[in-house]
């Protein structure tokens, strides 16, 4: 599968779905749409990761950079880790948790929670 990243707005908040490997090669261009979703005054981010079927340390290093980056701007963000994700359970949502950053990060099960309710615990 290749890497994609499409965008929507759903209401107040943009959303960004990622699709594929979140790696080394692929990690600046989620940064870079990110960044541009950003300059156009979308302060309010939800990124669904839930058909990305793997994460090195470079795509938690956009994921960290990009909550820092929204909450400089008094932002939102919010990630989708589905229980189920991209074959037999979240990749992303298993790194994060191993590498201890998961409780950084408002996770939702799927998008519709993602734009109306409160965050699932860390």
């Amino acid at each position: 599968m290749a890497f994609k990243v499409s965008g929507d707005e759903q209401g107040e908040w943009s959303v960004l779905r990622v699709a594929g490997e979140l790696d080394l090669v692929t990690s600046p261009v989620l940064r870079q749409r990110i960044h541009e979703v950003v300059a156009e005054g979308r302060h309010d981010l939800v990124l669904d990761l839930s058909h990305v079927f793997f994460c090195d340390s470079s795509g938690v290093g956009v994921l960290i950079a990009a909550r820092r980056l929204i909450r400089s701007c008094r932002g939102r963000l919010r990630l989708i880790l589905p229980a189920g994700g991209a074959e037999e359970g979240s990749h992303v949502n298993r790194v994060l948790g191993a590498l201890g950053v998961r409780r950084l990060f408002d996770v939702y099960p799927d998008l519709p929670a993602a734009v109306d309710e409160e965050p699932l615990s860390a």
